[in-house]
């Protein structure tokens, strides 16, 4: 999940077939290169870039660069996560909740509210997250 939030910070698309093809070293290379500031988000698209270029043999794909204000504001829960929990009958989290998560939690929350999905992981991401105690 972490090297999923670091693609859509750098707008590449990465495929579960490409992903197998680099070795165990570049995935954990993936994993931990920090995304934080411009420059290293330029610097992992690059080296992702080489990567499906040189191992998997293809061309990189690419989808709309996401702003990580939403998962990364841990004061204020998204509307988006409080919409999806009523609609799945789950008490809203609090800010406090909210708050406690990690910014990996919360972007994995709100990309289970993604439209068009069944986002049917959406409600045991919620209770893994919380502890359950959740269910209204």
């Amino acid at each position: 999940m972490v090297v999923r939030m670091k693609l859509d910070l750098c707008g590449v698309k990465l495929s579960l077939r490409q992903w197998s093809h680099f070795t165990v070293a570049e995935r954990n290379g993936l994993i931990k290169h920090p995304v934080e500031s411009l420059n290293e988000r330029a610097a992992y698209r690059a080296r992702l870039l080489q990567l499906i270029r040189m191992q998997a043999g293809e061309e990189p794909k690419f989808l709309p660069v996401v702003n990580s204000g939403v998962w990364q504001k841990s004061d204020t829960v998204p509307d988006i996560i409080l919409e999806t929990a009523r609609l799945f009958g789950e008490q809203e989290p609090t800010p406090d909740q909210w708050c406690s998560l990690s910014p990996l939690q919360r972007f994995a929350l709100i990309k289970l509210t993604r439209p068009g999905h069944d986002n049917l992981n959406f409600v045991p991401a919620m209770r893994e997250f919380f502890n359950t105690g959740l269910r209204q």
